[in-house]
C-alpha cells in the first residue's frame, strides 16, 4: 500500500461521519482546472474558445509552463466561460523550475512571475478565485542536485524559500494554497532511499511553509493545506509520525479521489474505520474522477451527492469539489454555449444542493434509476459473472425431507400445522419429497446442474427432537453427515441454514420465539451443529427469512404457530431472533472460526419498493418506510448500528402517539445489546422474488397491522406478469435496485451479498416440465444481478435458485411448484424429473452468465501425451476347440457357492466407466435440418415391422436436447460416453459431396460439452443406420461401400479427431451381417440367401473396417494420438454337458461363429476361425458345392486385416447353454452351419427380451476366454445392461441387481483372473428406441416419457447406483462389513439345537401319542417326497451317539425340545408317559455329566393331536393345558434344567400352521382371523407358564425362563423410498414384533399391527378389529414375562409396500408387504434363506433399541444345503463365520447384551414340510444307512474352533491356544487375496483307491483310511465296499 494513499485514507477516515440536514453553504467551492488536452479539444470544438493551433498541442500544466502556451490570449475568455458555468475557483500549478530556475529566490525568472500575476488578475476579473499548488509531480533537477549535495534540511530550506517567494509575489491575490500534490512522484524523485525519510522531509517542508504563511502572509480567509491522493498507497510504518506532524498544519483536507460508483459505499466504510485526527476539518475534493457511473447519464451530480453524504454524515464538512468531469460532460454531449452555461450552472447548483442535503440510500438508488427508459431498464446485458462466483440451489428441511417421524424425529410446528388441517387440501409434509431417504438422488441432481453450492437447512427437531441437546438423535446427525459428505464428494459446497422455520413443537409449547429462553436454546443448538458439522461446512446461515417467521408466524398467523398479534408478538419474536442470531454468530466467532474458517450470516427477504406515484414525495417516503420495515427491521441492527432503523422507530412512536392506545410495541436494545448485535454477519444473504408499488396508506387507522403502523399501501402494476403465486409478479429490474440499495445502505464492499433465494412457482398441473415461464424469470432476474455487479459495482458473490426440487410450500401445500426438478407427489418413489429450467440454469452455471455468442470454430482439444498403443500380438489360428475349453475346465466344476460368492474390490485408477447410446435410438430429428433418411427410417415407416408400429422419428429427441443429455452424463460421473455418429445426418446422401453443417454442428456441440466436463467421447462411426441412398445401391453387398465408409470416417477423423480419442468403426457387425442380411429381421431386411449373404457382408465389413483403421493410422494417429477398434458382440456359451466332447465343440462353435467370426481375423491371423472354415467347408461339400460358402481372404488381405484394432471392445448381455445338434443341410443357412441348439436355465432371471436372461457369471468366463484366446489385449465392455418391459421403472431394482452382479463378475475377472479389463460401459444412458421392440423394452439408466413431447428424462435408482459404483471405482468392502477380530464375553453360552419331532423318530414307541406333525406328515402331499419323521435321526434310540457329537463340538449348552405327546400322549396330565419322561431324564443327566447344560424348549410345534381335535391353539382352554404340561416338566426336570423356553417361534405356529396351512395342523381357511387368535392364546399361554415358574419354581430351582421369537430382518427394497422403509419396519413388527411387543414392552400388540388390522377390518364391514384385544389385567400379566430374549434368525429380505384389495382378509394383506431378495446374496438349500449376515447384526441392534437391551440368547441360526454335497461344507462354514462375526460386532460395537449363540442344527433332520431335502446339520446323516451314522462335516470342526476361541482372536496378536489350522474350505471375506484360487478347490483331482476325488472330497478318503486301521481283515472288504459307495454318492457335484 503506497504511503501517500494511506495518508489520504487516514485523513478521510478520521473525519466525522454522521449525517444531518444542512443548507447550502456560503462560499461553496466549485473548482475547475488545470487546462488539459481534453478540455481544450472539447471546448474548442463546442465553443471555439481557442485558436485552431490549440487543437494540435498537448496541454499539461504540470510539465509545461502555462505562460509558454500559444493560446494564452484566449484564457480570459475561457475563465469567463467557466464562471458563467458556475465555477468558483480555478487550480493553478506553479512551475518551480520556471519561477526559480536556479533554485534561488534571489534570481527569479521575472517574465514568468509577471505572466502568472497577469493570469491571476484575469481570474479575478472573471470572478474566479485561484487555488495555488506550489509543487506537484517530479522535483526540478536543480533542487535534486542541491538536496543531494547538502544535508537533509537542504530540501526543506529550498522549498520554504520557494514557498515564501510565492506567498510574497502572489499572496495579495490568493487565499487558498496547497504545498504539494502528487506525493508519490515527489517522494520517488527525492534523493532518499527510505520512504520514511522522504515523508519526514516533506512533512517538515510543509510545516515550515504553513508556519511562515500564517505568521507573515495569511489574510483573514487564507488557508493552506496539502493535496492527498486516495488512490496511492505506501507502506504503513511511516504513517503515524507523518500524520501526527500534519495534524496542526492543515486548514482543511484536500483530497484527490478516483471514485468508482460501483464501490460507492466503500468510502463510507473507510470513513467509519479510522479515528479523527482533527475535529471538524473541512474537506475539499481537489481532484475528482468518476468511473463506471451510469447515473451520470441522467444526473451527473448523483455520485457527488453520494460522496458528500459519506464525508458529511452528521456535520457539514464538505467545502467544495472538482467540476471538470461535468464541464467535459456538457461539452461531449454537444450542448450549445448558452445552454451549456445555463445547464452547467443549474446542475452545479443542483449538485451542490445534493451534496449539502444528501439523499438517503433509498432515495439515491431510486433517483439513480427513476429516469431510465423502459428500453434502457430492460436492456439485456451479455457478460459473465466474476471468476469464482458461486452458483447454487436450495431447499428447506420441512419442504423436502419428509420422514416426519422417522428415526425418533420430533414434531415440528409445521408437522403440527399440517396435521391440524391448515394446509391446502389438508396436505402434510409427512413424506414431502422423501429427501430424508434420497440423499444420493438429490446430490445426483446437483451434479447434473453443475451446482457449486447447495443451500439446505437442518431440521432442529430431527437433531434435537425435544428442542434441547440432551435428547439428540444420532440418526438425524447421520443423515446430515451423509448429505454433507456426499456434497463434498461431488465438489459441491454445503451452505447450511440452522433455522428454516421448523421449530420443534416442544419449544413452541413453551412459548416459542416469544420465550426469551429460546435464545440460549438456539445458541446451544447452533453450538452443537458447529461442533458436529463445522469441520466441513464453511457457509452457515443462522436464520432464513426471519421476517416471514415474525410476520406470518406471529403477526398474520398464516404460518405456524398461527399466532395473530402483529402489534406485539411479531416485534418481540423479531427481537429474540436478532439476539439469537447475534449470540450464535459470536459463539462461532469465539469458538470455531479460527479452526474451521467458515462464514456465518443471515438470509433476509425483501421485495423492492417503488413509489406508486413517482412524483409524490409522500409515496417516496412510504416506499422507503416499506423497505426499512421489511428489510431494515433485521438488517439495520445487524449491518449498521445494532439498533432498529430510525424510520421504523419514529414511525411506531408516531403511530402510538396518534392512537389512544399503543398499537405496536417495538422492544429496545440496551447499549450492550446494540454492541453485541452490530456487525454479526460475514455476508448478507438476500432472498428476493418480486417488487411492489407503495403509496401512503389511504386510511390512517389505529388497528394493529403492519400497513397501518408503518403507514403504507401495497400495489402492483397490472402490466407486471403474473405467476402461480398471488404474491409474486415478475419484476426483474427490482432486483438490481434492491441489490444497489443493500450495497449502499448495509454492505458496501466490506460484506459480500449472497442472493440466497430467487425463483418463481408454476402451478401443479399442465406441462410441468416445459416451464418456459420459470426459464424467462431466471434469465431476467439473473441478468439484473449481473447488471448490479458489472454496472453498479455491487459486491454480489453468489446466486442461489429456489429450489432444487418441487416441495411442500407451506400453506399452499404442493399446489405451487418452485423446483428446477419436478417431483411426482402421487408416486411413492417421489421421482425427480429435470424441468427445462434445470437445463437452462445448468447452462448459465456452465457459462458463468450470459457471454456474448461468438462463432468460434476452434474447439477445445483433448491433450493426449500418451504414446500410441502397442500393436497386438501376432497370434496363430485358434485350436478346435479353442481356449474356451480351458475356461470351461477352470470354472464349470465350481460349486454354486464358489461361483456366486460376491467379491469386493476396486478397479485400477485409470479404469474407464462409461454409458452408451446410439444415434438412431435417441436422436430423433429424423428429417430435421437436411438429414438424409437411413435404412432404419425407411424400415420403421413400414407398418408391422416394429412393435406397436413405433419409430425413431423423435425417439428421445436428443438432437434437440443436448443440454439434457449432458446433464445426465454429468450427474452420472461417467468418464466416457459412447455414442454413434449418424452417417445420414452428416452425409445425407452417404457421400462426402453432401456434408450437412447442421449435423456437424450438433456433434461438435456434443463433443465440446463432453470434453468440457472431462468426459471422453467414445465414438462409433456406424451403428446400423446406413444412409438409405447407399442401400439403394446395394448397401454392404456393394464393395463400393468400403470406399464410401472410408471417406465418411476420414471426414469424421478430420472434423472431430482433435477431441475424440476413442473410435469404433462398427457396432456389432455380426448383427448387421446376420440379422440384416441373413434373417432379414432388421433393415435392410435382406433374407433371400442366409447361407451366402451374411458371409459376404462380413467379408466386406472386415475390409471396410481395416481400410478405416489404416486411414486413421496413416493420417491421424500421430497428431491425434487416439485409439481405434470396433465393437463386437457375443454371449457366453456353456456346454450342456461338459463331459460330452460334441457339446464342448458345439459351444466353441457358437463362440467362434459369433465373436470369432470378426475377432479372429482382426485379433489373430487375418482369417476366419478354423472351426468356421472347417464346418462351413465340410457342409458346403456335403451340399455338393464346388467350394466353401465362406469367402476366402487373399494373403495380402489377411495381412491387411490382421491387427487392425488397438483394443478389444465387445458387447454382451446374457449366456446360453449349447448342445450339439445335427442340423439340416438345405436350405443353406449360417445358423444351421453352427450345428448346435441353445437353451437357457429356467432359474436365470428373465428380462424384457426373452433371449436375454441375466447370467452374470457368464461375463467372467467370457472375459477369461478373450484373455486366453486373444492374448489378453486391453479389453473394454462397451455395452452391458438389461431391459425391463414397463412404461415406468424408476424403481428398477432388477436392473440394479443386474449391474451389481455383472460388474462384480468383471471385477473378479480383473482381480482374480488377470484379465486386462480397461473399461466398462453400461447400456444405456436412457430408455430409447430398442429396434424391433420399439419402446417396450427399457434399458435406460434414465426413464424417458415417450408420451410427453418434452421427452423428460428421470433418473432411475440404477442411475444413482451406477454413479456410486463409479465413485467407488468398483465395489469396495464397506467399513461395517469388514471382519472384526475379538472375543465374546466370558461365560458366553455356545450351543447347538434340535427339535423333538425333527430328530427323535420313535413316533409310536413307548406309549408316545400322536402329534399334529405325525398327522400332517402322514397326509398325502403335505411333505416333500411324502417323507416323515417316523424314524428321522432316531435320536430316541441314539442318545449316546448324539452325546458323542455334542462332546466333540465342545458346546457348553444343548438346546432340545420335549415332545408334548411323548410325555402326555393326549395332551393332558390325565396320563403321564413315564417312558417318555425317562428318555428326557436320561438325556439331561448325560448332558450334565458331560458338563453340557440343557436348554429345554417346552413346545416346538408338535402339539398332541388330541388337543388339536378340540381346536388346538384356537381353543382358549389350551392355555390351561399348556400350563399343566409345563408344570409337569418343572416338577420332574426343573431341578436339573436351568434354562427353559416356553414356545419356539410362535409366529410359525400361528401363521404357517393356522394361516398359510403349510405347517401342521395345516389350517388355512381363516387366514385373516385364525392366526391372530392362535397368537393371542400363545402369548397368554407363555405368560401363564412364566408366572407359574417365576412364582412357584424359580425360588427353589433358580432357573431362567422365556420365549424364543423368530424374525427375519427386513431392509427396504428401495432404501431411498419412505414407502419401502415403512414396509420394512412393518414387516419386522408383524413378524418378530407380533409376539415381542406384548412380552418385552407393554403387554399389548404394537401400534403398527393394531392400527392396520383395525383399519382394514373396519373397511371390510366388521365392527371391530380382527386382532383380539387384551384386557388391561391381561396386559399387566403379559408385560415383562421374560428373563431373556430367545431369538431365532436366519436371513434377511428386501421389503416393499404392496396394497392388497380391502376385501382380502389375511395376515399378508394386513401387513401389506411384499418381499424380494438381492440377486447378489448367496443362496442356500432353502428357497427362503439367503446368506445375509449384515441383517443379523441389524436385527440384534433393533431388539436392543426396541426392547431396552434385554439379555439375548440366539437360540437358532444356520444354513441349509441340498443335494449330495461334500462333507467339506464351505458354504456353511462361510455362513457361521460371517453370522457369528456379525453377532460379535453387535456385542462389541453396538453394545447388544448377547449372552449366547446356538447353531442350527446338530445334525441333518426332517426339515418340516421340505422333508429331508434341506440339510442344516453340522453332522451329516446318511439316511440310506439303517444305523443313521452322524458324520461330522468340516463346519462342525470350524464351529468347535470358534467355541474354543470364544470368538475370533486376532492373529496379529500372535499364536492363540485355540487357533488351529483353518479347515480346508474355510472362506474369509471374499477379496482378491482370499478368493484368488477358490475356483481351483473343486477342479483339482486326487486319486484315491481308484476314485477320482476332488480336493474338496479328500476328507472322505481320510475316513476310509481310518476305518482300515481299525477294522480287521474280514471286515475290511465289506466296509470299503460300503464306504466306496458312500464316497461316490457324497462326491457327486451339486449341479
Amino acid at each position: 500500500m503506497d504511503l501517500g494513499c494511506k495518508v489520504v485514507l487516514i485523513f478521510l477516515f478520521f473525519s466525522p461521519c454522521c449525517g444531518v440536514d444542512w443548507k447550502l453553504a456560503q462560499g461553496f467551492i466549485a473548482i475547475a482546472g488545470p487546462l488539459n488536452n481534453e478540455s481544450v479539444r472539447n471546448l474548442n470544438l463546442q465553443n471555439k474558445l481557442f485558436g485552431r493551433e490549440a487543437l494540435n498541442i498537448v496541454v499539461d500544466e504540470g510539465h509545461n509552463c502555462l505562460c509558454h502556451q500559444p493560446f494564452l490570449a484566449s484564457l480570459p475568455q475561457y475563465f469567463s466561460y467557466l464562471h458563467a458555468s458556475g465555477v468558483t475557483h480555478y487550480k493553478m500549478f506553479m512551475p518551480w523550475i520556471h519561477i526559480l530556475p536556479e533554485g534561488n529566490a534571489k534570481n527569479p525568472e521575472e517574465a514568468t512571475v509577471q505572466c502568472y500575476r497577469q493570469l491571476l488578475k484575469s481570474l479575478t476579473a472573471a470572478n474566479l478565485k485561484p487555488v495555488i499548488i506550489l509543487h506537484h509531480k517530479h522535483l526540478p533537477g536543480v533542487v535534486i542536485t542541491q538536496s543531494t549535495l547538502g544535508k537533509h534540511r537542504t530540501f526543506v530550506d529550498l522549498f520554504v524559500e520557494y514557498a515564501e517567494f510565492n506567498f510574497h509575489s502572489f499572496g495579495d491575490m490568493v487565499d487558498m494554497w496547497l504545498t504539494f500534490s502528487d506525493l508519490p512522484e515527489i517522494i520517488e524523485s527525492l534523493p532518499y532511499d527510505d520512504p520514511q525519510t522522504s515523508l519526514q522531509i516533506l512533512a517538515a517542508a510543509h510545516e515550515e511553509a504553513y508556519k511562515i504563511y500564517h505568521e507573515k502572509y495569511s489574510s483573514k480567509d487564507g488557508k493552506l493545506s496539502i493535496a492527498l491522493e486516495i488512490d496511492h498507497v505506501f507502506g504503513s510504518a511511516p504513517l503515524e509520525s507523518f500524520l501526527a506532524s500534519l495534524r496542526d498544519s492543515v486548514d482543511f483536507l484536500s483530497l484527490s479521489l478516483q471514485y468508482n460508483c460501483r464501490n460507492e459505499v466503500d468510502l463510507k466504510r473507510k470513513l467509519n474505520k479510522l479515528q479523527t485526527i482533527k475535529e471538524n476539518t473541512k474537506v475539499l475534493l481537489f481532484g475528482l474522477k468518476l468511473h463506471e457511473c451510469n447515473s451520470m447519464k441522467e444526473n451527473p451530480f448523483i455520485p457527488v451527492a453520494s460522496i458528500f453524504q459519506a464525508i458529511n454524515q452528521d456535520k457539514a464538512l464538505a467545502m467544495g469539489y472538482d467540476v471538470n468531469e461535468f464541464i467535459n460532460y456538457s461539452s461531449v454531449h454537444k450542448i450549445s454555449p448558452h445552454l451549456a452555461n445555463t445547464t452547467i450552472r443549474k446542475r452545479l447548483q443542483e449538485g451542490q444542493a445534493a451534496a449539502l442535503a444528501p439523499l438517503s440510500s433509498y432515495q439515491t438508488v431510486w433517483e439513480t434509476f427513476a429516469n431510465q427508459s423502459e428500453l434502457e431498464r430492460d436492456t439485456f446485458v451479455h457478460d459473465v459473472f466474476p471468476s469464482g462466483f458461486l452458483w447454487g440451489t436450495s431447499t428447506g428441511s420441512f419442504n423436502v425431507e419428509g420422514g416426519w417421524a422417522e428415526d425418533g424425529k420430533g414434531e415440528s410446528i409445521w408437522d403440527w400445522f399440517g396435521h391440524q388441517g391448515h394446509v391446502h387440501m389438508n396436505q402434510t409434509a409427512n413424506v414431502a419429497c422423501d429427501s430424508y431417504h434420497k440423499t444420493d438422488y438429490d446430490v445426483y441432481l446437483l451434479r447434473g446442474l453443475q451446482s457449486k453450492l447447495y443451500k439446505f437447512s437442518i431440521s432442529w427437531p430431527r437433531i434435537f427432537p425435544t428442542g434441547i441437546r440432551n435428547g439428540f438423535s444420532p440418526q438425524g446427525v447421520n443423515y446430515y453427515n451423509k448429505l454433507i459428505n456426499s456434497l463434498l464428494d461431488s465438489n459441491i459446497e454445503p451452505m447450511v441454514t440452522l433455522f428454516h422455520w421448523d421449530l420443534p413443537q416442544a419449544l413452541q409449547d413453551l412459548g416459542g420465539w416469544q420465550n426469551e429462553s429460546i435464545i440460549d436454546t438456539f445458541a446451544d443448538y447452533a453450538d452443537f451443529c458447529f461442533a458436529t458439522f463445522g469441520d466441513r461446512v464453511k457457509f452457515w446461515i443462522t436464520f432464513h427469512e426471519p421476517w416471514v417467521i415474525s410476520y406470518a408466524g406471529y403477526g398474520t398467523g398464516q404460518h405456524p404457530p398461527g399466532i395473530t398479534d402483529p402489534g406485539v408478538a411479531s416485534y418481540k419474536v423479531a427481537h429474540s431472533i436478532i439476539k439469537a442470531h447475534a449470540k450464535a454468530w459470536h459463539l462461532y466467532d469465539d469458538r470455531y472460526r479460527s479452526q474451521q474458517h467458515g462464514k456465518v450470516g443471515i438470509v433476509l427477504n425483501s421485495d423492492w419498493a417503488e413509489p406508486k406515484t413517482p412524483t409524490s414525495s409522500e409515496d417516496l417516503k412510504a416506499a422507503e418506510r416499506y423497505m426499512h420495515f421489511m428489510l431494515g427491521w433485521f438488517a439495520h441492527p445487524i449491518f449498521v448500528n445494532g439498533d432498529y432503523p430510525d424510520i421504523l422507530k419514529s414511525q411506531i412512536r408516531q403511530k402510538n402517539q396518534q392512537c389512544s392506545i399503543p398499537v405496536a410495541s417495538l422492544p429496545s436494545f440496551s447499549e450492550e445489546e446494540k454492541s453485541t448485535v452490530k456487525g454479526t454477519a460475514d455476508f448478507f444473504g438476500l432472498s428476493h422474488y418480486t417488487s411492489r408499488l407503495i403509496s401512503t396508506a389511504a386510511n390512517d387507522t389505529c388497528i394493529p397491522g403492519y400497513e397501518n403502523v408503518v403507514n403504507f399501501s401495497q400495489h402492483v402494476d397490472p402490466s407486471w406478469p403474473q405467476t402461480a403465486s398471488s404474491w409474486i409478479r415478475v419484476v426483474p429490474w427490482g432486483l438490481r435496485r434492491l441489490l444497489k440499495f443493500v450495497s449502499q445502505e448495509y454492505t458496501g464492499t466490506r460484506i459480500p451479498i449472497y442472493i440466497a433465494g430467487n425463483g418463481v412457482p408454476t402451478e401443479d398441473g399442465g406441462d410441468v416440465i416445459n416451464d418456459t415461464k420459470r426459464m424467462d424469470y431466471f434469465k431476467l432476474y439473473i441478468n439484473e444481478a449481473l447488471k448490479a455487479i458489472r454496472l453498479d459495482a455491487v459486491d454480489v458473490q453468489m446466486y442461489i435458485a429456489r429450489s432444487l426440487i418441487d416441495g411442500f410450500e407451506g400453506p399452499m401445500g404442493y399446489s405451487q411448484l418452485f423446483g428446477l426438478h419436478h417431483v411426482n407427489f402421487e408416486d411413492g418413489n417421489r421421482q425427480r424429473t429435470p424441468k427445462e429450467s434445470a437445463y437452462f440454469f445448468s447452462s448459465v452455471i456452465e457459462k458463468n452468465g450470459f457471454p456474448k455468442e461468438v462463432m468460434d470454430r476452434s474447439f477445445q482439444s483433448l491433450t493426449c501425451d500418451s504414446p500410441p498403443p502397442p500393436k497386438l500380438l501376432n497370434l496363430p489360428a485358434s485350436d478346435v476347440p479353442s481356449k474356451a475349453k480351458v475356461v470351461w475346465e477352470k470354472f464349470s466344476p465350481q460349486t454354486k457357492f464358489e461361483r456366486d460368492m460376491y467379491f469386493y474390490g476396486t478397479f485400477p485408477d485409470d479404469f474407464t466407466w462409461g454409458v452408451s447410446s446410439s444415434a438412431y435410438q435417441i436422436e430423433g430429428g429424423w428429417a430435421a435440418d437436411d438429414k438424409g433418411p437411413s435404412i432404419w427410417d425407411n424400415f420403421t415407416h413400414i407398418p408391422g415391422n416394429i412393435k406397436n408400429n413405433e419409430t425413431g422419428d423423435i425417439a428421445c429427441d436428443s438432437y434437440n436436447k443436448l443440454a439434457a443429455d449432458l446433464y445426465m452424463l454429468t450427474a452420472l460421473r461417467v468418464k466416457s460416453y459412447r455414442f454413434s455418429l449418424s452417417w445420414p445426418r452428416l452425409f445425407p446422401s452417404g457421400r462426402n459431396d453432401s456434408i450437412n453443417s447442421h449435423g456437424v454442428d450438433y456433434y461438435n456441440r456434443l463433443i465440446n460439452g463432453l470434453t468440457a466436463r472431462n468426459i471422453t467421447p467414445m465414438v462409433t462411426l456406424h451403428h446400423w443406420d446406413l444412409p438409405q441412398a447407399l442401400q439403394d445401391i446395394g448397401g454392404w453387398e456393394n464393395d463400393l461401400l468400403i470406399e464410401l465408409f472410408d471417406s465418411f470416417a476420414d471426414f469424421c477423423f478430420q472434423t472431430f479427431g482433435d477431441r475424440v480419442k476413442f473410435w469404433m468403426t462398427f457396432n456389432e457387425p455380426f448383427v448387421i451381417a446376420w440379422a440384416g442380411y441373413g434373417l432379414g429381421a432388421l433393415p435392410p431386411n435382406v433374407k433371400d440367401n442366409p447361407g451366402y449373404t451374411p458371409y459376404k457382408i462380413t467379408h466386406t465389413l472386415l475390409k471396410a473396417h481395416a481400410r478405416v483403421y489404416h486411414t486413421y493410422d496413416r493420417k491421424y494417429r500421430v497428431s491425434q494420438k487416439g485409439v481405434i477398434s470396433l465393437s463386437l458382440s457375443t454371449e457366453w456359451a456353456e456346454p450342456k454337458t461338459l463331459d460330452d466332447p460334441r457339446d464342448v465343440e458345439a459351444a466353441d462353435r457358437y463362440l467362434q461363429f459369433n465373436l470369432g467370426w470378426f475377432a479372429h481375423p482382426i485379433f489373430k491371423n487375418g482369417d476366419y476361425p478354423e472351426a468356421m472354415k472347417w464346418t462351413v467347408g465340410n457342409r458346403s461339400e456335403l451340399q455338393n458345392l464346388p467350394s466353401s460358402r465362406l469367402p476366402v481372404f487373399t494373403a495380402e488381405e489377411r495381412e491387411y486385416i490382421r491387427g487392425t484394432a488397438d483394443v478389444f471392445c465387445f458387447n454382451t448381455y446374457t449366456s446360453k447353454i449349447i448342445k450339439h445338434k445335427t442340423t439340416r443341410l438345405k436350405p443353406f443357412s449360417y445358423e444351421d452351419d453352427q450345428e448346435r441348439s441353445e437353451e437357457v436355465d429356467s432359474s436365470w432371471p428373465t428380462s424384457a427380451i426373452t433371449e436375454m436372461r441375466a447370467v452374470a457369471w457368464g461375463l467372467r468366463r467370457l472375459l477369461n476366454w478373450i484373455k486366453e484366446e486373444y492374448g489378453n489385449p486391453p479389453i473394454y465392455v462397451t455395452e452391458n445392461g438389461v431391459g425391463i418391459q414397463t412404461k415406468s421403472d424408476v424403481d428398477d431394482t432388477n436392473r440394479i441387481f443386474y449391474y451389481k452382479t455383472y460388474i462384480d463378475e468383471a471385477l473378479k475377472a480383473y482381480k482374480l483372473d488377470g484379465v486386462n479389463l480397461r473399461g466398462y460401459v453400461a447400456w444405456s444412458l436412457m430408455d430409447n428406441f430398442e429396434w424391433l421392440h420399439g419402446y417396450s423394452a427399457r434399458f435406460g439408466l434414465h426413464q424417458v416419457d415417450f408420451e410427453n413431447p418434452n421427452r423428460p428424462r428421470t433418473p432411475k435408482r440404477s442411475a444413482v447406483y451406477y454413479a456410486e459404483v463409479i465413485r467407488n471405482n468398483g465395489i469396495p468392502l464397506s467399513k461395517e462389513d469388514e471382519f472384526l477380530y475379538g472375543e465374546f464375553p466370558k461365560n458366553f453360552s455356545w450351543s447347538v439345537a434340535t427339535a423333538a419331532y425333527q430328530i427323535e423318530g420313535a413316533w409310536r414307541a413307548d406309549g408316545k401319542g400322536l402329534s399334529i406333525w405325525d398327522q400332517f406328515a402322514h397326509t398325502p402331499l403335505k411333505i416333500s417326497n411324502d417323507e416323515n419323521a417316523d424314524v428321522a435321526c432316531d435320536s430316541y434310540h441314539k442318545l449316546e451317539t448324539d452325546l458323542a457329537s455334542l462332546k466333540a463340538l465342545q458346546v457348553s449348552h444343548y438346546r432340545f425340545s420335549i415332545s408334548w405327546p411323548r410325555v402326555l400322549p393326549d395332551g393332558t396330565t390325565r396320563r403321564v408317559n413315564e417312558a417318555g419322561l425317562n428318555y428326557y431324564e436320561r438325556l439331561i443327566d448325560a448332558l450334565l455329566a458331560s458338563n453340557i447344560k440343557p436348554q429345554v424348549t417346552i413346545y416346538h410345534w408338535d402339539l398332541p393331536q388330541a388337543l388339536q381335535n378340540v381346536g388346538g391353539w384356537e381353543n382358549e382352554t389350551i392355555v390351561q393345558r399348556f400350563k399343566e404340561y409345563a408344570e409337569l416338566l418343572f416338577q420332574r426336570l426343573g431341578d436339573k434344567v436351568k434354562f427353559w423356553i416356553t414356545l419356539n417361534e410362535p409366529y410359525i405356529i400361528a401363521n404357517l400352521g393356522y394361516g398359510y396351512g403349510t405347517s401342521a395342523p395345516g389350517i388355512f381357511a381363516r387366514p385373516g382371523k385364525a392366526p391372530y387368535v392362535v397368537g393371542h392364546n400363545l402369548i397368554k399361554a407363555h405368560a401363564e407358564v412364566w408366572h407359574l415358574y417365576n412364582e412357584t419354581y424359580r425360588p427353589k430351582q433358580g432357573g431362567l425362563i422365556s420365549i424364543t421369537i423368530n424374525s427375519d430382518w427386513a431392509e427396504p427394497r428401495n432404501p431411498d423410498k419412505q414407502e419401502d422403509t415403512e414396509a420394512a419396519r412393518r414387516y419386522v413388527q408383524f413378524y418378530g414384533g407380533w409376539f415381542a411387543h406384548p412380552i418385552f414392552k407393554n403387554g399389548d400388540y404394537n401400534e403398527v399391527m393394531k392400527t392396520r388390522i383395525r383399519e382394514r377390518s373396519l373397511s371390510q364391514g366388521l365392527s371391530k378389529s380382527r386382532l383380539p384385544e387384551f384386557t388391561e389385567s391381561e396386559k399387566q400379566r403379559i408385560k415383562g414375562t421374560f428373563d431373556f430374549f430367545g431369538f431365532n434368525h436366519y436371513t434377511t429380505i428386501l421389503a416393499y409396500n404392496l396394497n392388497y384389495a380391502s376385501a382380502i382378509s389375511s395376515y399378508d394383506a394386513d401387513r401389506g408387504v411384499a418381499s424380494v431378495t438381492d440377486r447378489s446374496w448367496l443362496g442356500s438349500g432353502s428357497f427362503w434363506l439367503k446368506v445375509t449376515p449384515f441383517g443379523f447384526r441389524k436385527i440384534l441392534r433393533w431388539i436392543k433399541e426396541e426392547y431396552d437391551n434385554p439379555p439375548i440368547y440366539v437360540t437358532e441360526n444356520g444354513i441349509s444345503e441340498r443335494g449330495d454335497l461334500s462333507l467339506n461344507d464351505t458354504w456353511r462354514i462361510h455362513y457361521y463365520k460371517s453370522y457369528i462375526n456379525e453377532a460379535l460386532k453387535a456385542v462389541v460395537l453396538d453394545g447388544v447384551d448377547l449372552r449366547g449363540y446356538t447353531a442350527w442344527s446338530l445334525m441333518d433332520n426332517l426339515e418340516w414340510a421340505t422333508g429331508f431335502a434341506e440339510k442344516f446339520g453340522l453332522y451329516y446323516i446318511n439316511y440310506t444307512d439303517p444305523n443313521l451314522p452322524r458324520i461330522p462335516r468340516e463346519s462342525s470342526k470350524y464351529y468347535s474352533s470358534i467355541i474354543q476361541c470364544n470368538g475370533f482372536p486376532d492373529p496379529a496378536n500372535g499364536p492363540h491356544l485355540c487357533l488351529q489350522p483353518q479347515p480346508e474350505g474355510t472362506t474369509p471375506t471374499p477379496t482378491a487375496s482370499t478368493m484368488g484360487s477358490m475356483h481351483n478347490a473343486s477342479s483339482a483331482k486326487v486319486k484315491f483307491l481308484g476314485l477320482g476325488l476332488t480336493s474338496l472330497n479328500e476328507e472322505i478318503g481320510l475316513y476310509v483310511l481310518f476305518a482300515f486301521a481299525l477294522i480287521g481283515v474280514l471286515g475290511l472288504a465289506l466296509f470299503s465296499y460300503k464306504y466306496g459307495k458312500l464316497s461316490k454318492r457324497v462326491s457327486k457335484p451339486s449341479g
